[in-house]
């Protein structure tokens, strides 16, 4: 399968998606900031969400709208995150769905909400009401969707693959994504929407959304902060008119691939434009005992905020990178242990290796940097994948609000 760059959450059959400027921040920005997804016929539904305590009243609005498997369209603004709002939240979130309801000719139970930007500031719904108006849903929106749903992104998140099931049936999968700031695990802090013309059966949408945010965006980390926002939602129309897809078919298999390769794409996209970022760290961990071990390897290494600083500084520093594996958790073996930057063997079975050090910091250069660990202890492998830590990361964060 190969990703489609310029296809997003309107390459599916059947979705339409619409944006307008309401100025939700208030600072006059003139970027589109309310955005519509929407499906001509009804969805199966899922979606994962944040695990901070403090979640947001969107997500609380959409995982009960999600309970029983079921949605039609999304309602998203940027610029105000519509957290720490208390029971006025609730409400606000209730009534964006109620006013994009209207809008589309659904019942408000079918529309999802999700919010991102400045927490503990109330919504402005007047603005909101004007936005939700404003938007027109249309089968070409999906890049303009991908702009309206950015904070501090600097580009765009989007993409689609074209699927091919077992049975002859060709479908797709688009979607989009923002986050590039109080970005780690569980779950890594974004926006995300999903969207496909297959026919899926909703416990199965479900269990493949799950696994596909464990293998890509529970795998990003930027700064080690975890949002109250985070919402992953993927709607499925049955548009393509195959049968529903279902747990253990040959389908389900092939659908599950193509969901875990777009996601990947999309959740590499995050990392690489993390704030202030330079450069995206991809974190390899092989031969660990249990899947659990190389998650949590892969993510302390890509977490690492010395490793992170080396990787700025194109430093060959590789004691960080054992020192993040050691202290991950994993199991590990020292004199087992293999360690690599790019192509370049820095340590073998725990002995030091010599390499060449001008070699290495050209590697470091490069605007991808590869750092893989062998632990030699069993068959799991996981990538995590981070980006190196700038000044202008402390820039951006220290005046976020103003």
């Amino acid at each position: 399968m190969n990703i489609l760059t310029n296809g997003g959450v309107t390459t599916p059959k059947g979705f339409l998606a619409g944006t307008a400027y309401a100025d939700i921040k208030g600072n006059n920005a003139g970027k589109a900031d309310v955005a519509l997804l929407y499906s001509e016929q009804p969805c199966a539904a899922a979606g994962v969400f944040t695990q901070n305590k403090f979640s947001a009243a969107p997500v609380h609005w959409s995982k009960e709208v999600i309970a029983d498997g079921r949605a039609q369209a999304v309602v998203v603004n940027s610029g105000n995150a519509n957290a720490g709002t208390g029971d006025q939240g609730y409400r606000d979130s209730a009534q964006m769905a109620a006013l994009a309801a209207e809008h589309l000719g659904l019942d408000r139970h079918d529309v999802l909400v999700a919010s991102t930007g400045v927490i503990g500031v109330p919504l402005p719904m007047e603005r909101m009401r004007t936005g939700i108006a404003a938007s027109k849903p249309t089968a070409g929106g999906s890049q303009d969707f991908a702009v309206a749903i950015m904070t501090t992104d600097t580009v765009p998140k989007f993409g689609a693959v074209e699927v091919q099931l077992p049975d002859g049936t060709v479908g797709h999968i688009g979607g989009s994504c923002k986050g590039v700031g109080m970005i780690h695990p569980d779950m890594a802090t974004m926006l995300g929407f999903l969207t496909t013309d297959f026919a899926v059966e909703p416990q199965f949408l479900q269990q493949a959304l799950k696994a596909a945010a464990d293998r890509s965006f529970n795998m990003v980390t930027v700064d080690g902060d975890t949002s109250t926002n985070d919402t992953l939602l993927l709607l499925a129309n049955g548009a393509g008119g195959n049968p529903p897809i279902t747990r253990g078919s040959d389908a389900a298999a092939t659908f599950q691939d193509a969901l875990d390769e777009l996601c990947v794409y999309l959740c590499k996209k995050i990392a690489r434009d993390g704030e202030g970022a330079t450069k995206l760290i991809e974190a390899e961990v092989r031969g660990a005992l249990t899947l659990s071990d190389a998650r949590v390897a892969a993510r302390t290494i890509a977490s690492s905020p010395l490793v992170k600083t080396a990787v700025y500084g194109n430093d060959p520093n590789w004691g960080r990178l054992l020192a993040a594996a050691g202290r991950s958790g994993a199991e590990l073996d020292p004199t087992k242990v293999d360690a690599f930057i790019g192509d370049i063997c820095l340590m073998k079975a725990g002995q030091p290796q010599a390499y060449d050090h001008a070699l290495a910091v050209t590697t470091m250069k490069q605007e991808t940097v590869h750092l893989r660990l062998h632990l030699h202890l069993g068959d799991a492998h996981a990538t995590a994948w981070g980006c190196d830590l700038t000044e202008e990361y402390v820039h951006i964060n220290a005046d976020y609000t103003t």
